[in-house]
């Protein structure tokens, strides 16, 4: 058995979640895709995959697996690319997956600078604001913001994001302009929630080097950062986000910071890979292009 070529028809089975379509992209027989995993689980003496009529997934010992061959291949491909001048123009598919408003805020508008610098990089990119399961979704990287708690990836630091509170001058018009968090007892917010998160009820600001959170009411709440932005414009109430993601309407002046004294604390912005010792050409090169993104435009 060619257990290198096994450890490839692994990895495409995980990565699509199926036998069928692992054949399909791989260029070969059904049939020889299963028998492939069949031979290793009976070479390795394990199970590694659990599989059903509707779902494929891997056992505990298969996860582990799964990464100790990603990190060989990755070792296979990094030796290669290092004789055949890969390094210096990296190809292949890379998918990542990121939330909507970095994407729609910073990654697509530049895109074309990403394909003129690299050609060759077949990039897909996901938008979701869940939390993806990079081995079962077949992810190569993801973008997270926040504090991180998975410690099962690897991070590596992009860059901040400076968040702030605004609202429609509609709607300060009517309300008038906080100028302390006690006035925020007269206002209320748009709120957001995600399929991760709890609803976020409250707004968050740094007050004398301390950081403060103030509920405030709401009469809607919203899970799309679009719709977000969109019904702070309509003046529905504060809506607290990060500015490059309202750069524009601030600057037509559809919204208006306020409270700018009490900015929130900046939001780490990181991407996120399985844990190897190897990174592909294509993923080094997306992230060093996406950290110099937040370097030069956040």
């Amino acid at each position: 058995m060619d257990r290198v070529k096994a450890m490839q028809v692994f990895l495409r089975v995980v990565e699509s979640k199926s036998f069928v379509r692992a054949a399909e992209t791989l260029g070969l027989p059904a049939s020889s895709v299963t028998g492939t995993i069949k031979r290793l689980e009976k070479h390795l003496q394990i199970r590694l995959l659990n599989r059903s009529t509707r779902n494929l997934s891997l056992t505990p010992e298969g996860e582990r697996y799964f990464y100790r061959c990603r990190e060989i291949l990755d070792l296979i491909d990094d030796t290669e690319t290092s004789l055949n001048g890969s390094a210096e123009h990296p190809q292949g598919r890379l998918r990542v997956d990121m939330p909507g408003g970095i994407a729609h805020a910073l990654i697509l508008p530049r895109l074309e600078q990403f394909k003129q610098r690299y050609p060759d990089i077949y990039l897909m990119i996901g938008v979701n604001d869940r939390q993806v399961d990079l081995i079962q979704d077949g992810v190569d990287c993801v973008i997270r913001t926040g504090n991180l708690n998975d410690s099962t990836l690897v991070s590596r630091r992009l860059g901040t994001l400076r968040w702030i509170t605004c609202a429609a001058p509609s709607y300060l018009e009517e309300k008038g302009i906080p100028r302390g968090l006690p006035d925020l007892r007269a206002h209320q917010a748009v709120h957001y929630f995600s399929s991760t998160t709890r609803l976020a009820s409250e707004l968050h600001f740094v007050e004398d080097g301390d950081r403060v959170t103030v509920p405030v009411p709401s009469t809607v709440a919203v899970n799309d950062t679009g719709l977000y932005i969109k019904l702070g414009i309509d003046g529905r109430g504060l809506i607290q986000l990060a500015e490059i993601l309202v750069a524009e309407p601030l600057r037509a002046g559809d919204l208006v910071e306020v409270l700018a004294d009490r900015r929130p604390a900046p939001v780490p912005v990181s991407l996120l890979y399985p844990h190897q010792r190897f990174l592909s050409p294509a993923m080094r090169a997306f992230a060093d292009w996406t950290s110099e993104l937040f370097n030069n435009v956040c």
